[in-house]
């Protein structure tokens, strides 16, 4: 099997469910991106992780990782903290930032995506506060993309070429040290049909990934040996 693609762009999302932070190049830890997915907002009075399928306005602030490893997030209003009390004042609610640990964190979705209604709950793996125990990386090709906005997906890796769905059950390189094993197609909600700075909430997002791609986009993966990425790194099929 080979491949065509290449990293046109690799994004970093600290918080989760909060903008990220386009780089140039980026360490992959076992657990994906370093810093990736690393912190999360919760809710206090559920004790769940906060996300914008319960919280939409999480997507209006961004995130970026200082050279200290340390994590700030921009508000809309301009304001940039990392203070409970800020965040908790921002969002309406009583709420806390907490750095990925030992306990995955539990997640909310509405199976209703028109209605955010018949909300179900699930657990997280530990150490970042990813969805699936099964993904720690993500990417996408700007061929599946088409003309939405990379941002409604969150994917870690933007890449040049097609056909990523392909890889799925097979190990793949990226630049010369990392390797990764590609587990699954990447299930998609409500999270991709948000409004964001300068895209409008769109319905028709998730309906014609539900109806196009079997409710699909993006591929998901585990990291087999770490190393650094950079942009304009080639996709390689190993096995």
């Amino acid at each position: 099997m080979s491949s065509n693609l290449s990293v046109a762009e690799i994004w970093r999302y600290p918080v989760k469910s909060v903008g990220g932070e386009r780089l140039t190049a980026a360490t992959v830890s076992d657990t994906g991106i370093e810093g990736d997915r690393g912190w999360g907002i919760f809710d206090v009075e559920t004790g769940n992780v906060l996300t914008a399928r319960r919280a939409p306005d999480l997507l209006m602030a961004s995130a970026a990782v200082d050279g200290d490893g340390n994590v700030a997030l921009t508000l809309p209003d301009g304001s940039v903290t990392a203070d409970d009390a800020a965040l908790s004042a921002w969002l309406g609610r009583e709420v806390e930032l907490h750095k990925a640990g030992d306990e995955g964190g539990t997640y909310e979705v509405p199976l209703d995506f028109e209605n955010d209604d018949n909300w179900v709950s699930w657990q997280g793996p530990a150490s970042a506060w990813h969805d699936s125990t099964k993904s720690r990386l993500s990417l996408v090709s700007r061929a599946s993309l088409q003309s939405w906005d990379q941002r409604r997906f969150r994917t870690n890796l933007i890449l040049d070429g097609e056909g990523e769905d392909e890889l799925v059950g097979s190990s793949i390189s990226v630049g010369a040290d990392v390797k990764l094993d590609v587990t699954k197609q990447i299930d998609r909600c409500v999270i991709v049909t948000r409004p964001q700075p300068g895209l409008e909430r769109d319905l028709d997002v998730l309906r014609t990934i539900n109806k196009e791609r079997a409710s699909k986009l993006s591929i998901g993966a585990l990291v087999e040996a770490t190393g650094t990425i950079t942009e304009g790194d080639a996709i390689g099929a190993i096995a």
